[in-house]
């Protein structure tokens, strides 16, 4: 009886994938809900490929997966992921069933799948991933994942005992999860420009998870990420086994560190969060296999998928589309401190608004206050532009933060924001959005390109 409901599943998803395909739709989500609402246990039997691994995290699982995505396929990897599709159950159901063919049989070497953390529980019970990589824990969305206690007890409760993790040693989170499995861990040497005291909103560690005593932080980057250990009782951070030894900002490059063996990697990006990313994908590659040398080539012909990174020049000025995740505190305040540390003259558009919040008109906007929008209070930031429906709020909190109110223009209407914006002077221009207000995005960026060009045609007749 299972095996009639699960072949009645399968074939339904693939036509409905068929179907949506014809009209012209992304078949991400509908047919995989579909199946495992007529199997319930569809993604226990649906046949996967060879070595199935995971990605998670609270941050940079997308750019992760991506990353490693694309390199496994440049060396002739077939690869099934689902960087076009969603990271819940029935997204990866959907994946699962593009992945093999009407006689039921796997296509591809390896899967790659991006899991939500909450999601953990409807999906690594079916699928037993031979790796898991967590990025890091994050406190993010109140609404949905609560507290990072939270996410760690799902996690916790639903990691298969004999999948191998690989987890980020300067994360006291991350590198806790499921403390029987075995494990690697990845992580980056004190910088010179690491502190010792957190200076952001949160801190979501700042006492010993054996004793509760004050943790003593050996050197600190960001929220609770560093190396830290308790003086009371002996706790504290792992040691990496892949670790970034040095960061060459100018030259672009980072020297990793393996079993006494030193490797050299051309920089994605230069922000530390990619840097983290960077270190996190070449762990998992060389865990799974592949040699240091083809993972070295390999990033000198990768990028970050422009849906997270799109750098322009027009006429002489930079912009550049960063992904700023709404209601995700630490997403966006890992953005601001990047932009402030930037050289130039700078501009920022806000869109961060999410949008289907802003649809239901049930967003909880406490997530403003627990982000770091002091970094935009900066001289070299010239003006902040804001829009959506909660520009207002927005612009509260940007106040609260101390920036000049001459140097906030704000309105609800993406499609005028950009008149507003005076580009004298100014060498970036930052357009921040979150990831479900891309049309929007597209429409700020494009007005703004209009500008810049009608502008400098006006300078060159003066001339």
């Amino acid at each position: 009886m299972n095996k009639i409901r699960f072949l009645i599943a399968f074939y339904v998803a693939k036509l409905i994938i068929i179907i949506l395909k014809i009209l012209g739709k992304n078949a991400t989500v509908y047919p995989g809900k579909i199946a495992i609402k007529i199997c319930p246990n569809f993604l226990g039997i649906i046949k996967k490929p060879k070595r199935v691994i995971c990605i998670t995290g609270t941050n940079g699982k997308t750019t992760v997966s991506n990353l490693v995505t694309d390199i496994l396929k440049q060396n002739g990897y077939k690869v099934l992921n689902n960087s076009f599709g969603s990271n819940i159950a029935r997204g990866i159901a959907t994946t699962l069933v593009n992945g093999v063919n009407f006689l039921g049989k796997s296509q591809y070497d390896i899967g790659i799948l991006e899991i939500d953390e909450r999601s953990s529980k409807l999906i690594y019970p079916y699928i037993n991933p031979e790796y898991i990589l967590c990025t890091n824990i994050f406190r993010d969305s109140m609404k949905r994942n609560a507290h990072t206690e939270f996410i760690l007890n799902i996690l916790n409760s639903s990691i298969p005992k004999q999948t191998k993790l690989i987890l980020n040693a300067d994360d006291l989170l991350c590198s806790s999860i499921a403390p029987k499995n075995d494990r690697v861990y990845f992580g980056i040497n004190k910088l010179d420009t690491d502190i010792t005291e957190c200076i952001n909103i949160i801190n979501d560690i700042r006492t010993c998870p054996k004793c509760n005593t004050k943790l003593k932080y050996d050197y600190l980057r960001y929220h609770h990420i560093g190396h830290a250990h308790c003086e009371k009782c002996g706790f504290s951070s792992p040691n990496a086994d892949y670790k970034v030894t040095k960061v060459n900002y100018e030259n672009k490059k980072i020297y990793v560190e393996n079993k006494n063996v030193q490797m050299q990697y051309q920089l994605i990006q230069t922000s530390i969060f990619n840097i983290y990313n960077m270190i996190a994908a070449i762990s998992l590659l060389s865990e799974i296999g592949l040699e240091k040398e083809k993972i070295q080539e390999s990033f000198l012909n990768t990028q970050i998928v422009k849906t997270r990174f799109d750098e322009e020049t027009i006429d002489g000025k930079k912009v550049i589309l960063h992904l700023s995740k709404g209601q995700n505190p630490v997403a966006c305040s890992r953005v601001f401190d990047y932009i402030k540390h930037e050289p130039g003259n700078k501009m920022v558009f806000l869109l961060i608004d999410d949008y289907f919040d802003a649809k239901e008109s049930s967003e909880n906007i406490a997530w403003l206050y627990d982000a770091d929008f002091e970094f935009l209070n900066d001289d070299k930031i010239a003006q902040i532009l804001v829009t959506g429906e909660r520009f207002l709020d927005t612009k509260l909190r940007l106040l609260l933060a101390g920036v000049n109110k001459e140097k906030i223009s704000a309105n609800n209407n993406p499609n005028n924001i950009v008149n507003f914006a005076n580009l004298d002077n100014v060498d970036t221009i930052y357009i921040l959005y979150d990831m479900y207000q891309s049309d929007n995005t597209y429409l700020v960026k494009n007005n703004l390109v209009e500008k810049i060009k009608a502008e400098n045609n006006v300078g060159r007749k003066e001339k």
